[in-house]
């Protein structure tokens, strides 16, 4: 296959970004342009700084052969809101339009579209024949407040979306009650979907559009090259993601006094943070480090007991199981929403369903090395054969090149 042109359009790209579906798009953005092939990304700087008003606080390497533009306008927060109200790229539309006529690409791929608008899908690059993907990180397309978190309490268990969208402090999008979403997915070539629960969860709200299962890219884990005095020394566990209500931690620091005899470790920062640690309260045996470059993280997962993921909604396929997987430590997971796939998947951890089904788990690693090394194995090779880079960009260039032969006329 010829080197492709490719454009990937997203809200939100590292170091400007707040979760997984930024890094997976760095991730992949870089893995293309490492196999020869020319990678533009664009995403909005107004909307990370609508919500984060200063630096960010990790930085991430740059790519000589990725090309970064970073959308901004003189309009600053009026931008996302005037998006997010319309549907449409509005003061981001000139910029955008500019780009797509710079070079002719051959794939557009979108990513989280949250603050671009559903109306971005429509936009003509000047090679019309280009494909146009568009991968589901999050339920933005069923849900205006993207998580299915009903109320601020739950799980959604039916929408209520005009009172849930209020009760979330969120304007509501008048454009979500006409067709105009339905119309702007017609452009696309194909919905790319990373988990089965993610399919199951849109076809349950009434989402008809066809969608193509595509895992997650995970790297090759990171060696760590030397010690680090300031990490744990001591048996731990660890946790690892935002710290928002959503994500779970509260249910588990509350248990942490039935846990003997190991930390834990806790990495990342976010609104919920101050609560978080006012429920640890003094435990010496919690312990927050804030946000985590790539390096510490590869000594925090290469040396836990086990990676502990307990959210409390709907993740649709969070990449810090399959992370601590390709570092051979084994997960314990909620078995709610799209949690416990990658562990079903590899045989790679344990599943839970109540506080005592978690600490029975947590206990068995504890007390057997051998299930803990067997669990890693499983996982790794999980990792390996459905989440590395070779087994991601196999199946995303299988998938291309199965589109580009069904169109007419061919268009790679």
């Amino acid at each position: 296959m010829r080197p492709l042109n490719f454009l990937h359009l997203t809200t939100f790209y590292p170091p400007y970004s707040f979760g997984g579906d930024a890094v997976f798009i760095y991730r992949l953005a870089h893995a293309l342009a490492d196999a020869g092939h020319n990678v533009d990304v664009v995403h909005c700087l107004d909307s990370y700084h609508l919500l984060h008003p200063g630096p960010p606080p990790v930085a991430y390497a740059s790519h000589p052969a990725v090309k970064v533009h970073a959308l901004r306008s003189r309009g600053g927060w009026l931008s996302p809101l005037l998006t997010h109200q319309t549907g449409k790229p509005g003061l981001k539309a000139r910029p955008l339009r500019t780009l797509l006529e710079s070079k002719s690409f051959d794939i557009l791929h979108f990513h989280n579209i949250s603050l671009l608008g559903p109306g971005v899908l429509t936009l003509a690059p000047r090679n019309r024949s280009c494909l146009k993907l568009f991968t589901l990180h999050e339920n933005w397309l069923i849900c205006p407040t993207h998580v299915l978190w009903k109320f601020n309490r739950r799980p959604c268990e039916k929408p209520q979306c005009l009172a849930c969208t209020i009760l979330a402090r969120r304007p509501p999008q008048l454009w979500r009650y006409s067709g105009f979403l339905d119309r702007c997915v017609a452009h696309l070539d194909a919905l790319i979907s990373p988990s089965r629960f993610l399919v199951k969860m849109h076809r349950k709200r009434g989402f008809a559009h066809p969608m193509h299962d595509l895992p997650y890219l995970i790297p090759e884990p990171a060696v760590a090259t030397r010690p680090d005095p300031d990490l744990p020394q001591q048996p731990y566990f660890l946790f690892v993601g935002r710290l928002e209500a959503i994500k779970g931690l509260q249910t588990l620091i509350p248990l942490w006094h039935r846990v003997s005899n190991a930390d834990l470790i806790v990495a990342g920062t976010g609104q919920f943070e101050s609560t978080l640690h006012r429920l640890a309260g003094p435990n010496p045996r919690i312990r927050f480090l804030g946000v985590q470059p790539q390096e510490r993280l590869a000594h925090l997962y290469s040396n836990a007991l086990a990676c502990i993921v307990p959210s409390t909604t709907y993740e649709n396929f969070p990449m810090v199981p399959i992370e601590s997987l390709s570092y051979r430590t084994p997960a314990i997971v909620r078995d709610l929403g799209g949690l416990p796939e990658s562990v079903r998947q590899s045989g790679g951890g344990i599943i839970y369903q109540s506080d005592e089904e978690l600490l029975a788990a947590i206990s068995r690693i504890q007390s057997s090395e051998g299930l803990r090394r067997e669990l890693g194995d499983k996982g790794y090779q999980g990792f390996r054969d459905r989440w590395s880079t070779t087994a991601h960009l196999e199946n995303y260039f299988h998938l291309i090149t199965t589109l580009g032969a069904t169109l007419s006329p061919p268009r790679i």
